[in-house]
């Protein structure tokens, strides 16, 4: 008979696989996890698991490598609409939406498929919204030091649409504002406008 996790020295514990932790989690719901269906759920969550949450192994350097440029251009750039996924790290439930991002150059530019990787890279980690946008205007800033980032992400939390109070039309708008978004209400104006063009839902 298989030991369960309650039977094994803490000790031992470092030596379980991760596959033997996912197996006695299904225990512990009250599954069979040796039942047909089940029999290869703990690899497929491994696998699953070390998919979702590959930012940890993300690097911004590697992600960014040769796609800075220097420009002589000063007006703002825009990438809007990224689809991005994360798990909320107090449920580890999935969150899911868009996000708008714009930064004013200061002699440089990221390349633009750049833009939706460095999204990636913090949000496929354990996240909260407010801390995954604050991790994106950041990035960017330490990247190219622009005259200004912000940062709008749109998103529905599912453990707020499978659980709790089980709103399903519920959404959650978080922002960051860096540089000349933050101190020009023109310049953050003009942003919120572009990105409120052609049904964005905030």
């Amino acid at each position: 008979m298989a030991r369960t996790l309650a039977t094994i020295e803490p000790a031992l514990l470092d030596t379980v696989s991760t596959q033997d932790l996912y197996r006695e989690l299904l225990l512990r719901i009250g599954e069979d996890p040796t039942r047909d269906g089940l029999l290869r759920t703990p690899e497929r969550m491994e696998k699953s698991m070390a998919f979702l949450t590959r930012g940890y192994t993300m690097n911004i350097t590697d992600v960014l490598h040769e796609a800075l440029f220097d420009v002589d251009y000063d007006e703002m750039v825009i990438v809007k609409d990224i689809e991005f996924f994360s798990q909320c790290e107090h449920h580890l439930l999935p969150f899911f939406g868009k996000a708008h991002i714009a930064y004013v150059p200061n002699g440089k530019v990221i390349g633009l498929s750049k833009i939706p990787r460095l999204v990636d890279v913090f949000a496929r980690r354990l996240q909260v919204q407010e801390r995954l946008t604050r991790q994106i205007g950041e990035a960017i800033t330490d990247a190219i030091h622009p005259q200004g980032v912000a940062v709008i992400l749109e998103a529905q939390h599912l453990c707020m649409m499978m659980r709790g109070v089980e709103k399903q039309h519920s959404s959650t708008v978080t922002s960051a504002m860096l540089g000349v978004f933050k101190t020009q209400l023109q310049t953050r104006n003009e942003f919120l406008s572009l990105v409120r063009r052609q049904g964005s839902g905030f």
